[in-house]
Parts: C-alpha cells; structure tokens; sequence
C-alpha cells in the first residue's frame, strides 16, 4: 500500500513531490520550509520564527496523515547557517518535549526560497 497525503494547512509541493507518502507503517514527509500556507509566502524573521513555521507546516502535514510529532522517530534538519544551530535547537525543543525523535542537522549551501531552515521526517504510523 502506498498513499500520498496533501494538506491545504501547509504549502503545496513546488515541483513533483507529495508532501508526504505513507507506506509500510511510516509516514515520510518531505522538507518543509517557512512559507505561511495562508499567504504562500515565507514569514519573515530570523532563524527562530522559520523554524517555528517549518514546524507548524510538519504538524499540518503529519496531521493530515493521521498522526503528530509525538509519532515522529527521524528528522533530519537543513540550516543554511550552521551557527544558527543553536537558536533553531531552542525552538525545536519546544515541540519535541517528550522521547524527542532522531535526528541528523547539517549545513546546506543553500536552500528553496532562500529559506534559513529546512526539517523534513519521517514518522510511525499505527
């Protein structure tokens, strides 16, 4: 079984992507960055407000496909400056509080938009 997952509640996929596909008991989401799905445009800000975004967008995303961040075990987070590690940390904190998920942080040369962020995940279904 394999399905897609499409939420109005973050961006669309800007090219042949699907926000996210479920299969074999996981849900893996793609790289969501900070575009406010309300306006379709990046939220301004630093490190801390992009980082909230991308992970309101993951939220939606993961809602969508019947689960929360509570159901994430891997994530893997882009920064385009890697001295902005610990400013997104702190925020990224405030959402995995409990049995925090797996995770990989590297420094990207550059990301879509010019976003500052970029986290994609996977999560356990069921």
């Amino acid at each position: 079984m394999r399905k897609t997952v499409q939420t109005e509640k973050a961006p669309a996929a800007i090219g042949p992507y699907s926000q996210a596909v479920l299969t074999g008991g996981f849900l893996f989401c793609s790289g969501q960055i900070s575009i406010d799905p309300a306006t379709g445009k990046m939220v301004e800000g630093g490190i801390e407000i992009q980082t909230e975004r991308v992970l309101r967008n993951l939220a939606a995303v993961l809602e969508e496909g019947g689960v929360s961040l509570q159901s994430v075990v891997k994530t893997t987070v882009y920064l385009a400056d890697l001295s902005d590690f610990t400013a997104m940390n702190g925020v990224y904190g405030t959402f995995f509080t409990e049995n925090p998920p797996a995770r990989a942080t590297i420094e990207a040369a550059k990301l879509p938009a010019g976003a500052l962020v970029e986290i994609d995940a996977v999560a356990s279904v069921g």
